[in-house]
């Protein structure tokens, strides 16, 4: 026994604070033939299980042109990307199972919004970490442009009066034009 819970281990994730109540965004891994692309799934958990380790699982809401579809994710599956909680709800209830019948004004639940460093991410999979270098790079291109337009801002400015002066002028002649 002690032995599964120890390969169990291993395979854990680091997954946010998972509440019934929470809306999240579920990004899970779909293969399709050789492709392989990422789907996200955005609702209410309206339970999470009581499983243990590699077994708990949580159950997120959502609603599809009027109709409801629930999806039961296991928390440290593989195909799971990354899961972020956006907003939390104050619920009295570990199961929401009554939103099943509720719609509209009545599905509504007291919310409390998250700003973004409160917004709850679990860590993402090493292949997505090895993109964040590519990330900084972009940053830093993107900073020595920012010098570059401001540079050609000011240089439009120190030109911009010379052209102000001489709009006038053209304005000048062409009343003159006109009287006669």
């Amino acid at each position: 026994m002690q032995l599964l819970h120890e390969v169990g281990k291993k395979n854990l994730k680091k997954v946010p604070d998972l509440k019934p109540g929470s809306t999240v965004r579920v990004h899970q891994k779909i293969k399709e033939g050789e492709k392989e692309r990422i789907q996200v799934f955005e609702g209410l958990i309206i339970a999470v299980s009581s499983g243990n380790g590699a077994d708990k699982t949580f159950t997120v809401r959502k609603i599809v042109e009027g109709i409801g579809v629930e999806k039961v994710f296991p928390i440290h599956s593989p195909n799971i990307a990354k899961i972020q909680v956006k907003k939390t709800a104050s619920v009295r209830r570990s199961k929401l199972y009554y939103m099943r019948q509720r719609s509209g004004k009545s599905a509504r639940l007291k919310e409390k919004h998250l700003s973004d460093e409160e917004t709850n991410e679990m860590e993402p999979a090493e292949e997505i970490k090895a993109e964040t270098p590519v990330k900084a790079e972009v940053k830093e291109t993107a900073e020595v442009k920012v010098e570059e337009t401001a540079t050609a801002e000011a240089a439009a400015e120190a030109e911009a009066p010379a052209a102000v002066e001489e709009a006038p002028k053209a304005t000048e002649s062409e009343a003159k034009e006109a009287q006669v």
